[in-house]
């Protein structure tokens, strides 16, 4: 499975990544991590905003729509350089809200 955690995500030079959100426009306004918008519904037809130079870390609010679109990334597109971000936005800021 192509996921990469929390912890290893966090540590991660962010020069180094590309990161997707791929939640609704709504949810990401509504709070995100430093990243692209990429909804869904419309990253199969958006291949091309995707790096391929880059690892890709794909996220949504708890990593489950992440995981179909990473599959579906690697299936129908040959990506290797995607993955999903364990625990997804939940997850990060549950992490980061309690770093005071």
């Amino acid at each position: 499975m192509n996921e990469i955690s929390m912890s290893n995500f966090l540590a991660a030079k962010k020069n180094d990544i590309q990161i997707i959100d791929i939640r609704e426009k709504y949810e990401y306004e509504a709070g995100n991590i430093e990243s692209i918008n990429i909804p869904m519904g419309e990253i199969l037809e958006s291949i091309e905003k995707i790096n391929k130079q880059k690892k890709v870390i794909i996220y949504c609010q708890t990593g489950r729509r992440a995981a179909a679109v990473v599959y579906m990334l690697k299936k129908v597109h040959k990506f290797n350089n995607v993955f999903n971000l364990t625990g997804g936005y939940s997850e990060y800021i549950k992490l980061t809200s309690n770093k005071s």
